[in-house]
């Protein structure tokens, strides 16, 4: 993507041409160590690359430095007002941390926290967020919140730069898109560092689905991003599966299948949303499939069906009680309507025993 500087978060490397990785943050009490593990297993399962673990009081470091040593993932400590909690973190073996210049307070606490990572070998996320800014750029928020979180992080980059660590990403966030996407470009004409992208508070699964494509989508498309994180008041699996969605639809990364379907018109004679629901549920939950990066299609008339998805590598498409089976744009069979689905994962499995998809497919790692 646009940024030119790369670092390295725990062995995944993040920025200068390296591909935008997918980021969550986990929600159970970071104090209950083996209950934190068995969620971020889950989001590794779905795709996660990085995953952040907030780090509220003194008393969550020992648990912290468990979930750190369990982990397939990297693990980034968030931390807000304590900056010792930062230095028990990268103690405890965090590949970073997230601080937030706003609640960490003065200049010697950050200066602290930047000794601590150098020594260890760790990132640093420099987390702006609207609703908590630094205190004396409240005013300006009021009137240009794009134009102060740029501010923020400006601030705290060029110290950071001072003492010599580079190795940090920056993040602007605001719960309003518009604010998020100004912010975000105007950090990018001037930051060389990776930036961390996303829509902070985003809302629930639908509402925050949307919010979060809208913005994330139209900085990726500008080439902007490096991390992203979906921001749901969901379980955290639905903020990578998203992520990844978006990835996909942007054409920049893929893993596993993408469906299409078509939106159904007066032609439609078949019952194609039952059809496109169940192709769905059957390709999220078949674990043949998790990896796979197929496009399969859904289609309500088998006459232009087939043409219309030609660039899919397997589909079906409906007519009045029978539809066709189609595979790389070829009609291969024409079956009842009852047995179209089976028919299409029958076909689907020969793809996943040979593991290799379409032709040309790049993995998720390209």
């Amino acid at each position: 993507m646009a940024s030119r500087r790369q670092i390295t978060v725990g062995g995944v490397t993040v920025g200068g041409g390296a591909p935008v990785r997918v980021q969550s943050m986990t929600c159970t009490p970071t104090a209950d160590a083996d209950a934190t593990l068995a969620q971020i297993r889950s989001l590794h399962e779905a795709g996660c690359e990085i995953a952040r673990v907030s780090v509220p009081a003194a008393e969550d470091v020992e648990p912290f430095g468990r979930i750190v040593a369990g982990s397939p993932v990297p693990v980034i400590a968030d931390i807000h007002y304590d900056w010792r909690l930062a230095l028990g973190a990268l103690d405890a073996g965090a590949a970073g941390v997230r601080i937030n210049p706003g609640t960490i307070g003065r200049r010697e606490c950050v200066d602290r926290i930047v000794e601590s990572a150098a020594a260890h070998g760790a990132v640093l996320r420099v987390g702006i967020n609207q609703g908590s800014l630094p205190r004396a750029l409240r005013g300006l928020a009021a009137d240009d919140p794009a134009r102060a979180l740029v501010e923020a992080a400006q601030q705290y980059t060029t110290d950071l730069d001072e003492l010599g660590f580079f190795d940090y990403k920056d993040s602007v966030k605001s719960s309003n898109v518009p604010v998020t996407i100004a912010a975000y470009r105007m950090l990018a004409e001037t930051c060389d560092a990776p930036l961390h992208v996303g829509v902070t508070e985003a809302g629930t699964r639908w509402s925050g689905t949307i919010k979060s494509a809208a913005g994330i989508g139209a900085l990726l498309a500008a080439c902007i991003g490096d991390t992203i994180r979906v921001s749901l008041t969901a379980d955290p699996v639905e903020e990578v599966r998203v992520a990844w969605a978006l990835l996909s639809a942007l054409g920049l990364r893929q893993r596993g299948p993408d469906l299409i379907s078509c939106p159904t018109c007066a032609r439609t004679e078949i019952d194609i949303v039952s059809l496109a629901e169940e192709v769905e549920r059957r390709l999220q939950t078949d674990p043949r499939f998790a990896r796979l990066p197929i496009t399969v299609a859904v289609m309500g008339c088998r006459v232009n069906g087939p043409e219309e998805a030609r660039h899919a590598d397997a589909g079906i498409a409906g007519g009045r009680g029978e539809g066709v089976v189609f595979v790389r744009g070829k009609r291969v069979a024409t079956v009842p309507e009852e047995r179209l689905v089976d028919e299409l994962f029958e076909r689907l499995a020969g793809m996943a025993v040979d593991g290799t998809g379409p032709a040309g497919a790049a993995s998720p790692d390209a």
